[in-house]
């Protein structure tokens, strides 16, 4: 199917009864929700929307322009598309309920801008979204949103990079789309994406080693130490510093991301959030043929407790998460 349009893709997983109609509609209105923020974040200066905002999100982090646009675009694409019930934002304290008196059955949980800190020097930016069931006829709450991340209908991310693409899992594959700039409409491109079993490149931000646990600390360790060292081989390192960038290039040609437990993080459950961003990109990955864990359990098997829960995260090629299990197990 390389080459065919977003919507014709999504067509044809309906007529094979693997998406239904709502489903359907909310994500392509995401789709084009996504356009709209890659056009603000390509513009840049021109713009104005660059620099902070003068605020913070509800996890006391400040807040760049662009993510407060990035988000504000979000809720007016998808608010009165008529396929969702409830929406949740890295950026907001609380669930947002669509108007409205007719609810759709789904709940989309969103981080509108991923890597934010990289926007005012033009490093790869992302977004990254989530689509969960919703069978209640009343204004969702808090806890119908904290659903396993197996649950998950859909998942995805959008990167905003010298080209725009859209990446997607729908729970049978990932796909992957590249934005056609002259018509606005993603292409696929990247069909039946899979992540390589083994890998020599990882990762993860060095400059919190001294707060590692023990196994994360021998595992970079012998990484580092290259033929030389226990694994016999050299590998390299990566790190942007933008989960939407590392996961895709990840995805893209293998590899392996961490950013695990750490003394700074422990008392918050972890760094990243666990609704947001670890379970889309965890399922992304699993159906590419990956693997996703805590560093003690899958991810997608983590039951959430908070809509702001954070957790620890490695995933990647599925040989070297396994070996990243192993460190942990032997202490």
């Amino acid at each position: 199917m390389a080459g065919v349009s977003f919507s014709r893709f999504l067509s044809a997983e309906q007529q094979a009864g693997r998406v239904d109609a709502q489903l359907r509609t909310l994500l392509e209105t995401v789709a084009r929700a996504t356009v709209a923020i890659g056009a603000q974040v390509a513009r840049g200066a021109l713009a104005g929307v660059l620099g902070e905002a003068g605020s913070q999100n509800v996890q006391g982090e400040a807040q760049k322009k662009l993510d407060v646009i990035a988000n504000e675009v979000f809720l007016q694409a998808d608010e009165w598309g008529g396929s969702l019930a409830g929406m949740a934002s890295e950026e907001m304290e609380e669930v947002y309920p669509v108007a409205g008196a007719v609810r759709g059955g789904y709940l989309l949980l969103f981080d509108p801008l991923d890597g934010s800190s990289n926007i005012d020097v033009n490093v790869s930016v992302g977004t990254i979204f989530s689509v969960l069931k919703y069978a209640g006829g009343a204004p969702p709450r808090e806890v119908d949103f904290l659903q396993p991340g197996r649950e998950q209908r859909a998942a995805g991310y959008a990167i905003y990079g010298p080209s725009t693409m859209l990446v997607l899992t729908l729970g049978n594959g990932v796909q992957g789309f590249t934005l056609a700039r002259d018509t606005g409409e993603f292409v696929l491109t990247h069909p039946n994406i899979a992540v390589p079993t083994t890998t020599r490149e990882f990762a993860i931000n060095a400059s919190n080693e001294r707060f590692w646990e023990a196994p994360v600390q021998r595992y970079v360790r012998d990484l580092r130490a290259g033929k030389t060292g226990p694994r016999g081989e050299d590998f390299n390192m990566r790190w942007v510093a933008s989960m939407v960038a590392d996961v895709h290039r990840i995805l893209m040609r293998g590899g392996i991301f961490l950013y695990p437990m750490d003394e700074k993080c422990r008392t918050r459950g972890g760094k990243l959030r666990l609704l947001y961003e670890a379970n889309p990109m965890s399922m992304l990955i699993e159906q590419a043929g990956g693997a996703a864990s805590t560093g003690r359990e899958p991810i997608l098997d983590v039951r959430p407790r908070r809509l702001h829960q954070r957790i620890a995260v490695v995933l990647g090629s599925r040989d070297e998460v396994q070996t990243v299990l192993r460190y942990h197990q032997e202490g």
